[in-house]
């Protein structure tokens, strides 16, 4: 498997939103999608992180680099207050499993 962690700040009261772009990218059903976790930190409620899973580093890639996420990526970029720090790799140990 392998995905990213995305460190993101919204901007305030756009949350409804963000989830909305989730469902949506869920629906589109992307190739070698797995899934997705999203923390709001207790520290700062306008700070999330998202972890995402594909199936491999190619199907990450191929989305990643795909003109349909990009234009997605454009829509969740205007919710945040600023760029989103990202940290992507492999998925080295899962439980359960």
């Amino acid at each position: 498997m392998y995905g990213t962690v995305a460190r993101l700040q919204l901007k305030p009261g756009v949350e409804g939103e963000m989830f909305k772009l989730s469902r949506e990218f869920e629906a589109a059903d992307v190739p070698g999608y797995i899934g997705e976790y999203v923390y709001r930190m207790d520290a700062d409620l306008s700070v999330y992180y998202l972890a995402v899973l594909f199936e491999s580093k190619e199907a990450y890639f191929a989305n990643a680099n795909s003109p349909e996420q990009h234009a997605r990526y454009v829509q969740l970029r205007e919710l945040m207050a600023a760029d989103p720090e990202w940290h992507d790799g492999e998925v080295v140990y899962t439980y359960p499993h």
